[in-house]
């Protein structure tokens, strides 16, 4: 009696443990059908496409299975390599300067003073827009002819400049752009980092006589590297894939010098039709964006140990 007695009150434990897994599985079902299918099918069929030629254009002849010959031909096109150059040049100038933007001015703004909210609110309001409508905002502005910026670039008696016509000042036309789009995002992130950090510290800094250089980046920075690698993951992944902001700003054009990698998915799939060379380029997109991020996150595990 008392064996049987103990041995239903060791298995009560588990019963309920199970009992209560499966009421979550019940209340996470739905959700993870959802993501399921939004999430893994679109990859897999994307994967799928990439070893197929096939045409949107032409849905009767089917898919023919043609192997890796999708990504040969893209990988033996000198121009991809071109796009891959400039989406590069790109990211970098643009993450950049929107990391070192950010986080001096979120330094600033972690500070109270008088007026600071309303200020944080406006620099809030460009991340608030879309980014086509930002293109077209900023194309308007840097036009040749009656441009506001070519204009306030007459009154200092220099030439003008033709920001959308030429490779070099397209690139930093667009990456200004996003520029002024983006960093608040990174002014927000940083300063909820900076704002976390104990006002204790900064005393004890303070009463050690240290000058405000060495707590910046002796204290500030180290303490609040997790959030701002988060920021700079982000980042670069929404940087790498960006192509509405080129498609209203310059088209792709010069002919097609600004043309970044998703810009050249897109104008392949939608443009051209070739829906098994676009799906094979946005899976190396894919992987290279995985890669990086996979490399970014590590260190970043690495500093949540340390810090």
């Amino acid at each position: 009696m008392t064996q049987t007695s103990y041995s239903e009150t060791s298995m009560a434990p588990l019963k309920s443990r199970s009992s209560g897994r499966l009421m979550i599985f019940g209340f996470l079902s739905p959700t993870l059908i959802i993501l399921l299918f939004m999430v893994a099918y679109p990859i897999f069929s994307l994967i799928w496409y990439s070893f197929h030629q096939f045409s949107a254009l032409k849905p009767n002849q089917g898919f023919q299975y043609v192997g890796l010959e999708n990504y040969t031909y893209l990988l033996d096109d000198p121009s991809l390599w071109k796009r891959f150059i400039f989406t590069g040049k790109f990211v970098f100038v643009c993450v950049s300067v929107q990391m070192v933007l950010g986080i001096f001015v979120g330094y600033r703004l972690q500070k109270a003073f008088r007026g600071r909210d309303l200020i944080f609110t406006l620099l809030m309001m460009p991340m608030m827009l879309s980014p086509v409508v930002v293109g077209f905002l900023w194309r308007y502005m840097l036009n040749s002819e009656w441009g506001i910026v070519n204009y306030m670039i007459s009154l200092t008696g220099l030439e003008k400049v033709s920001w959308l016509s030429q490779t070099t000042p397209a690139l930093f036309a667009a990456a200004a752009a996003d520029t002024w789009m983006w960093t608040p995002f990174i002014i927000l992130l940083a300063t909820a980092a900076f704002r976390g950090i104990p006002d204790t510290i900064y005393e004890a800094a303070e009463v050690d006589g240290a000058s405000p250089a060495y707590v910046f980046f002796r204290v500030t920075l180290p303490m609040s590297a997790p959030v701002l690698f988060i920021a700079l993951i982000l980042r670069l992944i929404d940087s790498f894939k960006q192509y509405d902001l080129f498609f209203a700003l310059t088209g792709g054009g010069p002919g097609s010098s600004t043309e970044t990698v998703s810009f050249a998915v897109a104008k392949r799939a939608f443009n051209y039709f070739y829906t098994g060379e676009a799906s094979a380029l946005a899976v190396i997109l894919l992987f290279i964006i995985i890669g990086l991020s996979m490399i970014l996150v590590r260190h970043l595990s690495k500093m949540g140990e340390k810090y």
